[in-house]
């Protein structure tokens, strides 16, 4: 099976944020989605109510939507693209007493009741996978970075992969889940694993071992197209991207980001090792899992695996030695400013953090916590 790469200019970004819409006074979760986007489409103008907004999008759940930008050259380009289309968003919702949250999950929504939107691949997933596909109450934000060589692709999967528990602690935000506290910093990380081809990816040693990946799992009939191939970073062929998957969803624009311009350092990095002849390390598949399981149960305070030879080191401290050696990369990339975020997180907390402050200062009132998220967003 051949798949095509598409030509993408090195270290361009795109970037898509899943916001989940809720009831301005119960706090609950608002399926109301096709009429958001209904009414966007006619404010838009040129779009009829079935067509689809270029930055606004259906997602599987009819309480979310999905703001995606277009192709960026820096991340304050971008973040500007979503504040655009997140006001765009709150003409519609403001009037129907809807709000817009973003976190990895919602704290107390009973995750079986939420309507699937109508599609036969949501409802072929939901068929195949039952209980699981049923929880699927998730919310995360997602980051390409264009590729200049299909050859790239899967040495810098592996790359950020290793970054994996990085990117977890930085973003995690889903600690309550159906009205209980798990006790995970990210229960979104490993609930969304239980998905068919979810998770973190295989390795493979070039492009034609990933081919013939996705041509058996077409073969015995795993997915019907390799969107549906939903591993933690991706390559997307379509799109001549490497996709960060792995950060919970997030409420604030700085917040998002700090996490678009870490990865967009991070890929530039890897790919300039890559061209002067260089290789990226490989993590054991076991380090690479339990890294995973780290970051997602104590976030910030998660003592992480750094290489093959078992070295550790409190998260934290590998991401400001970090910073500091991608300061130079975020210069030429003009997103100093958004990776000195990253600081501001790891000081001020992360969003599961906040969560547990709030609920705690509100005697674990739940609803409270929605509310906060809230306005973290419209300060966005």
């Amino acid at each position: 099976m051949h798949i095509d790469f598409a030509s993408s200019r090195q270290s361009t970004l795109g970037v898509e944020w899943e916001v989940a819409l809720v009831d301005r006074h119960t706090s609950d979760l608002r399926s109301v989605a096709n009429e958001v986007l209904a009414q966007l489409n006619i404010n838009h103008g040129s779009l009829g109510v079935d067509d689809e907004h270029p930055h606004v999008k259906q997602e599987l759940l009819l309480n979310t939507v999905e703001i995606v930008t277009g192709v960026c050259e820096t991340v304050a380009e971008a973040k500007a693209e979503l504040h655009e289309n997140l006001v765009a968003v709150r003409e519609v919702t403001d009037p129907m007493e809807v709000d817009l949250y973003c976190a990895g999950s919602h704290p107390f929504a009973p995750p079986k009741l939420q309507p699937v939107t109508d599609k036969d691949r949501y409802a072929k997933m939901i068929d195949r996978t039952q209980w699981w596909g049923q929880q699927m109450v998730i919310y995360g934000v997602h980051v390409h970075v264009g590729l200049d060589s299909r050859d790239k692709a899967l040495p810098i999967v592996d790359g950020l992969i290793n970054y994996q528990a990085h990117f977890q602690a930085l973003s995690a935000s889903s600690p309550f889940w159906g009205g209980e506290d798990t006790g995970y910093a990210s229960h979104r990380a490993l609930m969304f694993q239980q998905l068919p081809t979810a998770g973190v990816p295989y390795h493979f040693e070039q492009w034609e071992d990933y081919e013939a990946y996705v041509a058996d799992m077409m073969h015995t009939g795993v997915i019907d197209d390799i969107s549906e191939i939903r591993w933690d970073v991706r390559p997307v062929p379509r799109f001549g991207t490497v996709e960060m998957r792995i950060s919970d969803g997030l409420s604030s624009l700085q917040d998002i980001g700090a996490i678009a311009a870490l990865t967009q350092c991070l890929v530039d990095d890897m790919s300039t090792t890559l061209d002067n002849g260089g290789t990226i390390d490989v993590m054991p598949p076991w380090f690479r899992t339990e890294n995973k399981w780290r970051a997602a149960r104590y976030g910030m305070e998660a003592i992480i695996i750094l290489n093959a030879a078992g070295d550790e080191m409190l998260v934290t401290d590998h991401l400001h030695q970090e910073l500091e050696r991608l300061a130079p990369v975020a210069e030429k990339l003009g997103c100093s400013a958004e990776l000195a975020d990253v600081e501001r997180i790891i000081s001020g907390g992360a969003g599961y953090q906040w969560q547990h402050k709030i609920a705690a200062a509100h005697n674990g009132n739940l609803h409270e916590i929605v509310k906060d998220n809230v306005r973290r967003m419209h300060r966005a």
